[in-house]
């Protein structure tokens, strides 16, 4: 179902991200009491009541030169407001209006679609003269408002009612499914935000040499070769240890909650300099969470020896990060657009992998060979008993072993198991999980 496009609008600092985060009913944008948290278009589906529509958030509008980073982020305002059926202008209704809020308040005139205005942070009549204010700005009735308490959602959803279209009832070729989500993650400045930018074929986000421009998580849908995609650019991951910033913390916890969203995680590296310690960190997370993993070599256009390079980080992969043995390691550039197929098969096999089953009793038949193989230890002269192995959940494949005194296998041999599993079953770069269950009847002598 096409839902009507609304965006929220005004200059920075007046309660946009919050008002957002009111009408999608949960806490998707960044809020800070500092201008210039979002720099993105940030989308989510939000409802009032029965009036239900595809609302944008966009960065505060400020005059700038058109090529610094406030002029881009002033530009991407500009292309969600040419793209929406209605605009929420937001002013601070106890600041009053500002000289900066008249120019954009123009802008949204000109773009010729509906306008509601809203005067936030009006709660309990605080900002009541402010709001009568808005009159003059010649956008209509402003609306009293607070994103916070939720106070003005009723005036709101009759002006909304008002204003959009009917959605569009088409039914989705593939039967309403959301796609596959999919997140990008990596070290700042990885190449993330112009990786999804080419990918979508447009320049959806902001992008620049200044590391951590991204510093929500922003939510894109898009489509690759008929298969419906939900892709998440995410913020730098640094280090826990280096950030004393609130809000790039915030980001951060934004960055993790993304890879718990998501099913398929690209790791982006920068491939000039790869597998830096934080990279590993970050395999190490997407591993921990169990989500299905893909390794994107970005730049891949600044190095010089690729045969060579390639083969030898292939090397390093399977040295550095034995807990995911198999992974795809796909070069690509973002800024040329070489690459972007194969690592979007490759999302699509780590996908397919990662929810794989195997039968009972294929997985016994390859237990039987493993132990015939290499035999379980003694345990104070008791040989451990492995008796068989089931599959109990998928996505990511979890296997379960039953037998006698199985808390004192070693951890070298549940290895042993895990990459066994993983071999004969096809089961490359996926999170495994093993559990071991064991017997609890008495008369057992082993």
């Amino acid at each position: 179902m096409d839902l009507p496009t609304v965006a929220i609008v005004g200059r920075p600092n007046v309660g946009k991200s919050t008002l957002f985060n009111r009408l999608v009913g949960r806490k998707l944008a960044l809020v800070d009491d500092r201008p210039g948290v979002t720099r993105d278009r940030r989308e989510g589906d939000g409802s009032i009541g029965d009036v239900t529509f595809r609302i944008i958030d966009t960065a505060g509008l400020e005059e700038a030169d058109a090529d610094s980073l406030l002029g881009r982020m002033r530009a991407q305002t500009e292309a969600a407001i040419l793209e929406s059926d209605a605009v929420l202008f937001v002013i601070d209704a106890r600041a009053g209006v500002l000289p900066a809020d008249r120019p954009f308040a123009e802008l949204v005139r000109r773009a010729g679609c509906p306008v509601i205005l809203i005067a936030n942070k009006a709660e309990g009549g605080a900002g009541m003269a402010g709001a009568y204010e808005a009159f003059s700005l010649g956008l209509g009735d402003p609306i009293p408002f607070s994103a916070e308490h939720g106070e003005g959602l009723g005036a709101l959803q009759d002006a909304l009612r008002e204003v959009l279209p009917e959605p569009d009832e088409e039914e989705d070729e593939e039967g309403g499914g959301k796609g596959l989500r999919v997140a990008i993650v990596g070290r700042p400045n990885a190449g993330k935000s112009t990786l999804i930018n080419r990918m979508i074929g447009e320049d959806r986000l902001l992008v620049g040499p200044e590391a951590g421009i991204t510093r929500d998580s922003i939510s894109l849908d898009w489509e690759w070769r008929g298969r419906r995609i939900k892709l998440h650019d995410t913020a730098g991951m640094r280090r826990r240890a280096r950030i004393d910033d609130k809000l790039e913390k915030l980001a951060v916890s934004d960055g993790l909650r993304a890879v718990r969203f998501a099913e398929v995680v690209v790791v982006l590296l920068d491939a000039t300099i790869p597998f830096e310690k934080q990279d590993l960190t970050i395999v190490d997370l997407v591993e921990s969470e169990g989500r299905a993993l893909v390794i994107g070599l970005n730049k891949w256009d600044l190095v010089a020896d690729q045969s060579g390079l390639l083969k030898a980080l292939r090397e390093d992969c399977t040295r550095l990060l034995p807990q995911v043995r198999g992974v795809s390691v796909v070069p690509l550039s973002g800024l040329a657009g070489e690459g972007i197929d194969k690592l979007m098969q490759a999302v699509v096999d780590a996908s397919e992998v990662w929810s794989r089953r195997v039968s009972t009793a294929r997985i016994n038949a390859w237990l039987t060979d493993a132990l015939q193989r290499n035999p379980p230890p003694a345990v104070s002269g008791r040989r451990i008993k492995i008796r068989y192995a089931t599959q109990v959940k998928s996505r990511p494949p979890h296997f379960a072993l039953f037998g006698n005194q199985l808390d004192a296998l070693p951890k070298s041999y549940t290895r042993y198991l895990v990459n066994g599993l993983r071999e004969a079953f096809e089961l490359p770069g996926t999170p495994i999980r093993l559990s071991l269950r064991t017997s609890k009847n008495p008369f057992d002598k082993g």
